[in-house]
């Protein structure tokens, strides 16, 4: 029997990570180069791209590019392979929440929430799955959230967005697994970053969701390394379509 250990190797492979330039984005590009992937981090805000690059080394290169404005997503596209070749995995991390209240959500705030939640991770993977179809192997990874199955207050945007990325997940699984590709999802609990300042701001509010939990804390950014290297690697190849909560029990209570 070879190392279990192996399966988790994604030296030899090249990963896109979307949101790379803070938070559970950045950490899962951190985490992909750190199991040997080279790894091309895509976010708007090139300075904390290239702060990441300088220090993961060679095996990083950055896209600096809006993934909200959909006609550029195939520019985007041809941007991740110029540095290493074709991604082998996508991550989608990027994600926008503008926390509007039911009745005060705006055409604007709705749309961006939309195009960078729910189409970017479409439009940028059907850009890259030829290639992954080609080699007979492919990892997407995309982001779902509590809000997926639960709502929110002033996340009827959001929530919608991350809804339908559960569903996206199994209609990309349906799509492409019979190629090589799979397809699955990360459902982070709550972890502290930028997205969710405003819940780690208020101390008595994230005591409250530490305690909703079942193992009685939120998240911290290491708690995705494990889940995100089972779903980028061949340890997860029998597995697609799946969302995987990374909630320390949230959704179980």
């Amino acid at each position: 029997m070879s190392d279990p250990r192996d399966l988790f190797d994604l030296t030899g492979r090249v990963a896109c990570v979307t949101g790379a330039s803070a938070g559970l984005g950045q950490r899962a590009a951190i985490a992909l180069a750190a199991a040997g992937a080279k790894v091309v981090g895509v976010a708007r805000r090139a300075d904390a791209l290239n702060g990441w690059a300088a220090e993961t080394g060679a095996n990083a290169a950055v896209v600096a590019a809006d993934l909200s404005k959909r006609d550029q997503i195939a520019d985007i596209a041809a941007q991740v392979a110029a540095p290493f070749g074709a991604p082998d995995i996508v991550v989608h991390a990027a994600g926008i929440n503008t926390r509007e209240a039911a009745d005060d959500v705006t055409d604007a705030g709705w749309d961006v929430t939309m195009n960078l939640n729910l189409a970017a991770p479409f439009f940028l993977s059907q850009a890259l799955v030829p290639a992954m179809k080609a080699k007979g192997w492919g990892r997407i990874v995309n982001f779902a959230s509590l809000q997926t199955t639960r709502a929110f207050p002033g996340g009827i945007a959001y929530g919608a967005s991350k809804a339908g990325i559960g569903q996206l997940t199994r209609a990309m699984a349906e799509a492409w697994s019979k190629d090589g590709v799979t397809a699955n999802a990360i459902g982070p609990g709550f972890f502290p970053t930028e997205l969710t300042g405003p819940v780690f701001a208020d101390p008595e509010r994230a005591a409250r969701n530490a305690a909703q939990t079942c193992v009685g804390r939120n998240g911290a950014l290491s708690d995705i390394d494990g889940p995100l290297l089972f779903l980028c690697s061949d340890a997860s190849s029998y597995v697609t379509g799946q969302i995987l909560m990374v909630d320390g029990g949230f959704t179980a209570k």
